[in-house]
């Protein structure tokens, strides 16, 4: 398809952050198709969810909040989270009749003609006046690179791929990371691997007690300094600390939880450190987080020399017409609820000074 197809808005991602800005543009007077289109590379709804391993179960989730305007209701917490979260969207999608165009994927976006933006996409270009990016991280596993990585003869797993506990059965496993899925991961596994050895760069930080709204604030706010200064997303979680609840006080007193500093290099038979320590290992697991999946967006330009991209809000600094809704601060489902809201009430107020300009020209 060549055609150049005209809307106000185009919404990279359908998950927790497009569905939750595609719900705002249409409450607020957009229509899906004539006023904005909602691209998703996905093959069906339900986001990076419909990934996640079948063992992470729904009453496994913390955090998990509604999008605006339908409440996730009487979901059996037995059922994987990718089943009921998939469900949900897709029930979602259809009851706001957002018409999810997928599966889309998003090659570039670009400086269009007569100050709109060009959007390249498998499905054809869309000429659009500004665009919201919702595509998240879960496309950008991140895998450190460390010496003898390329001999070690077992075999090496992200997050991204994580096959379920049973899969270790009989096997030897490294554990690298300190965040929740690295915790979550190794307390799931352990029963299961002949021996587990969890490594970490830093140590963990266990937070005990209640994490109420102060607490939240106060570390999105430390998260969202850094990508107003252009330096590239922390987590929230990486701010915040593990929550001491009861497994990971059991893991704690078994044993299984007993951090050893990060390893020194990669060998054919596992992983060694400098000291003369040396592990042996079938299997090393990378719980090392994601990146956010922005690179579609390179040809404009955004990154700041720190690395990231300077973000107020959920504007990019160096382009209005770009909002980055769960991106940095916004990384949470709570957060990219309220982000695309104020994505959508920025979008409407550029766009409005864009007419009134054209109107006074």
């Amino acid at each position: 398809m060549n055609e150049l197809r005209e809307v106000e808005v185009v919404v990279v991602g359908a998950g927790q952050a497009g569905l939750s800005s595609a719900y705002h543009l249409r409450r607020t007077g957009f229509a899906p198709e004539r006023d904005f289109v909602v691209l998703d590379h996905s093959p069906a709804p339900g986001g990076a969810w419909q990934f996640r391993w079948p063992s992470l179960t729904y009453g496994k989730v913390h955090g998990m909040h509604a999008l605006p305007g339908m409440e996730l209701t009487g979901a059996d917490p037995a059922l994987p989270s990718s089943q009921v979260v998939a469900e949900y969207f897709a029930a979602y999608e259809r009851a706001f009749d957002l018409r999810v165009r997928r599966p889309v994927d998003v090659t570039a976006v670009r400086e269009g003609a007569d100050g709109r933006l060009l959007v390249e996409t498998s499905d054809g270009a869309w000429s659009p006046r500004a665009l919201i990016n919702a595509t998240g991280t879960w496309d950008r596993p991140f895998w450190p690179r460390y010496p003898g990585q390329e001999t070690f003869r077992g075999r090496q797993l992200h997050t991204a791929q994580y096959p379920g506990p049973q899969w270790f059965a009989g096997r030897r496993v490294v554990v690298v990371g300190g965040g929740a899925s690295g915790t979550q991961h190794l307390l799931e596994l352990a029963p299961y691997a002949a021996a587990t050895t969890w490594v970490t760069r830093r140590p963990p930080v266990f937070r005990e007690g209640p994490f109420d709204e102060d607490a939240g604030r106060a570390a999105v706010a430390l998260v969202e300094e850094r990508v107003r200064q252009g330096l590239p997303p922390r987590s929230v979680v990486s701010v915040t600390g593990l929550p001491l609840n009861d497994a990971i006080r059991q893991g704690l007193a078994d044993g299984v939880l007993d951090r050893q500093p990060m390893f020194d290099r990669i060998t054919p038979e596992g992983v060694a450190w400098n000291d003369g320590r040396h592990v042996d290992a079938d299997v090393i697991l990378w719980a090392t987080g994601f990146r956010p999946a922005i690179d579609h967006l390179t040809p404009l330009r955004l990154r700041e020399p720190g690395g990231g991209i300077r973000v107020e809000g959920t504007r990019a600094v160096a382009d209005p017409r770009i909002h980055l809704v769960g991106y940095g601060p916004s990384a949470s489902t709570i957060g990219a609820n309220r982000a695309g809201r104020a994505a959508v009430r920025d979008i409407r107020r550029l766009l409005a000074e864009q007419d009134a300009r054209a109107l006074a020209a």
